[in-house]
């Protein structure tokens, strides 16, 4: 009998071992951790902006090249690109954890390091959302979904500016060099819908797709967007000074600032809509 209380006053006052953290990545595979990560590298820009949203931006040891948001990051040690990643610098940091795009060539590699990765790729709306509550989960954060919350609410209320006019109004959203567009289902697309536009890129031609010169010409929208580091040169594309947007000088170029905050599904979004109903207000209206 005294054994039996000597065992339970000793498990009385050794702590438990806190339960690991199990995080379900967008390929299906399932990372343990021992405790939540307090060492990060993070290698694309929206999932270094949700951790930093989150409150744990101190967390993060290193980003990608591109991470430049908000402005305490871009003092961080670089490790190469999302596509590109340089293994080497990003071993040094001996991050607990690695965020990264499941396209990344990098997944693999490190993997076979022995580091924990966790490879996450929002595309559209609902994969930030579910992108936001597995980066709560991993940081331990109560009720991540209040970012959410606003960022849907700050939607909402960019599409409520907006007079009954601008609805309906065709769009072209270049998002990168070489013609690629924001198509349906994509969340540049899903503001643009939330906003009462109409996408000119229909939605069997996927997320992202690149877009034909011509294709876009025979579309004729009423409004184009596009970011100052493709803009060179537009008018010059065949058959483009004929239509509708340029005659009438309905083009909205965004600045590499806006074009950053416009192009990345995370936190931003609610932003990204704001800017979206400024060129329409400024551009799109008669």
């Amino acid at each position: 009998m005294r054994s039996l209380w000597l065992i339970l006053a000793l498990c009385a006052v050794v702590p438990a071992r806190a339960a690991d953290i199990r995080i379900t990545d967008d390929r299906g595979v399932t990372v343990t951790l021992p405790r939540t990560p307090q060492r990060i590298v993070s290698l694309l820009p929206s999932l270094t902006e949700t951790v930093c949203e989150l409150g744990e931006c101190a967390r993060l040891v290193g980003v990608d090249r591109y991470s430049n948001f908000p402005a305490s990051v871009q003092s961080l040690p670089k490790t190469g690109g999302g596509i590109d990643p340089s293994i080497e610098a990003i071993v040094a940091l001996r991050p607990d954890v690695v965020l990264m795009a499941t396209s990344s060539r990098g997944v693999q590699r490190l993997e076979a390091l022995g580091l924990k990765v966790l490879a996450m790729e929002p595309k559209n709306s609902a994969d930030a959302r579910r992108v936001l509550g597995k980066l709560g989960e991993l940081l331990e954060v109560a009720d991540a979904q209040r970012i959410w919350r606003a960022i849907d609410a700050g939607v909402s209320a960019a599409a409520q500016s907006l007079p009954p006019g601008a609805r309906g109004l065709r769009v072209y959203y270049e998002v990168s060099t070489g013609g690629y567009a924001a198509g349906t289902q994509s969340f540049i697309g899903e503001l643009m819908a939330r906003l009462g536009l109409k996408n000119i890129v229909t939605p069997e031609l996927g997320p992202f797709p690149r877009i034909n010169p011509e294709y876009v010409v025979r579309a004729n929208p009423d409004l184009i967007m596009i970011g100052l580091r493709n803009v060179q040169g537009m008018e010059q594309r065949p058959g483009w000074a004929g239509m509708k947007a340029l005659r009438e000088q309905r083009v909205c170029v965004f600045s590499a600032e806006q074009s950053d905050v416009l192009v990345r599904p995370g936190p931003r979004m609610a932003e990204a809509a704001r800017l979206l109903a400024r060129c329409v207000a400024e551009k799109g209206l008669p």
